[in-house]
């Protein structure tokens, strides 16, 4: 479920980004928000395909629950879409008002929404089979606890630090980087040691709520700090997301000869 959901985000982060006009991207968002087949008729030819795959990777989920009784799992996986998209269509937004100079905080505040992580967090939950899964949990996930707000930040801060010189080459929205630099007037190196220490400062939280696990059981601690663990690995030494046939396609082919017993 969770495969499905980030190969669909990184499409849909592709369609704001590369694709459409302002019209179409309020299209997009608009249909996504009404979740309806109906909705195809409004949409772009090129859009028709995605949005279809979309609803029907949250219909087979809805229907793979429904056998243990927990369907309304999907619905909080839905949201995160939503919320996903509507951060998506912000800063599409910005990049139609290129005038527009944004503060750091500014940034932030959509920014850490359209990193994506609350919602892969949030699908990391949906499928487990196991009691310990609940409505609680669900809604500890969705309102964002310390763990999920600072591992949030460590992927929007090292996603920006890694990508942002070959995301402004594509003339692409601007990054926390470009944001801070243009607020405080600093350097880009001078920025890059600030933005380190905020991820550093997330990391410490991530593992303070590790250590001290009071909220939800360690078996949903560790997805979050999973998923951070990636966003660590990918990157760390450069943008391996994006250049996937360098790093990541040696770690990817390394597993699958030698996999871990």
């Amino acid at each position: 479920m969770l495969a499905k959901v980030i190969a669909l985000a990184t499409i849909i982060d592709d369609i704001y980004d590369a694709y459409g006009s302002y019209d179409e991207h309020m299209c997009f968002t608009e249909a996504l928000e009404r979740w309806d087949v109906s909705a195809i008729d409004e949409l772009p030819p090129y859009m028709k395909s995605c949005y279809l795959a979309i609803l029907g990777v949250y219909a087979e989920m809805e229907e793979e629950l429904a056998k243990r009784g927990e369907s309304y799992r999907v619905d909080y996986a839905k949201n995160e879409m939503k919320k996903l998209t509507r951060a998506y269509f912000e800063e599409a937004k910005w990049s139609h008002s290129a005038s527009y100079i944004l503060t750091f905080e500014e940034y932030m505040k959509v920014a850490l929404d359209s990193s994506g992580y609350m919602m892969a967090a949030t699908t990391s939950l949906v499928g487990i089979g196991d009691n310990l899964i609940n409505k609680n949990v669900m809604d500890w996930v969705t309102h964002e606890s310390l763990i999920v707000q600072a591992s949030t930040v460590i992927a929007r801060l090292m996603d920006d630090m890694a990508g942002h010189e070959f995301e402004q080459e594509r003339g692409h929205e601007p990054s926390a980087v470009e944001c801070y630099m243009k607020q405080h007037g600093t350097s880009k190196e001078e920025v890059l040691l600030e933005l380190q220490k905020l991820v550093s400062n997330a990391w410490k939280e991530v593992n303070r709520q590790c250590l001290y696990p009071r909220e939800v059981p360690m078996l949903i601690l560790m997805r979050v700090l999973n998923l951070a663990r990636v966003i660590e690995l990918l990157y760390k030494d450069g943008e391996a997301f994006t250049h996937s046939t360098t790093k990541l396609k040696n770690i990817i082919t390394s597993i699958l000869v030698d996999p871990v017993p």
